[in-house]
């Protein structure tokens, strides 16, 4: 008999505020980058963690930054958007982003 136990993916993407300067977006993209990969290590409840950025070619419109990660449950899933790493993190997001979009889904 095989078992299957049920993760949680949690996608957010983000458009990044443009800077005075190309090269401003470009580093606040790559700070958000380090900011959130450093969670990994902080938070346990992390099982996978990726953030990728959109090809720089793609269309004004799409998305700059996309983080997707994994959760054994979704007690874990609220247990790491709780957490204090997370919230300072979150913080520094919501500083430089225009827009943000965000899915939770079973798998």
């Amino acid at each position: 008999m095989c078992k299957y136990s049920t993760m949680i993916k949690h996608m957010v993407m983000w458009i990044i505020r443009e800077g005075d300067t190309p090269r401003e977006k470009t580093d606040r993209m790559m700070e958000v980058k380090s900011r959130l990969m450093g969670l990994k290590g902080k938070i346990p409840e992390i099982v996978n963690m990726e953030v990728h950025f959109g090809l720089p070619l793609a269309p004004k419109d799409n998305y700059d930054v996309i983080l997707i990660s994994d959760f054994k449950s979704w007690s874990d899933l609220q247990t790491y958007q709780s957490h204090p790493a997370h919230l300072e993190v979150g913080a520094y997001v919501k500083n430089v982003k225009q827009s943000r979009s965000c899915i939770d889904f079973e798998y």
